[in-house]
């Protein structure tokens, strides 16, 4: 089994900035993906930026320029670091983990941009 921490939402002004970290711990042999999606009430859970192994991305598009996701390994954890940041990235930021084959979700983190 594995777990996965989030960390590193909150409110914050058009413009700013937010970090969020994502631990994996438990039964980690080989993670090949790790990722960050967004959900807003009454819409699906989009892809916003994800990592493999390799340390291969990819970016929604309309994030690109103002958001970088990161890995490190040896700490099982992945980044999000969120710039220029606008009302409407407001949402609840999960992280994914594929490990083998399975996937894993964290328990999802707030992130509100207004003023």
């Amino acid at each position: 089994q594995v777990q996965l921490v989030e960390s590193g939402g909150g409110l914050v002004q058009p413009g700013g900035s937010l970090r969020l970290s994502c631990a994996a711990s438990g039964s980690i042999f080989s993670i090949s993906f790790m990722g960050w999606f967004r959900q807003t009430p009454g819409k699906q859970r989009e892809l916003v930026a994800a990592i493999t192994g390799g340390g291969s991305t990819n970016y929604a598009d309309y994030v690109k320029g103002r958001f970088t996701i990161s890995r490190d390994n040896a700490k099982n954890t992945v980044y999000l670091q969120m710039n220029s940041l606008k009302p409407e990235d407001t949402a609840v930021y999960y992280c994914k983990v594929i490990v083998v084959t399975r996937s894993y979700w964290g328990q999802g983190t707030q992130v509100t941009v207004s003023s």
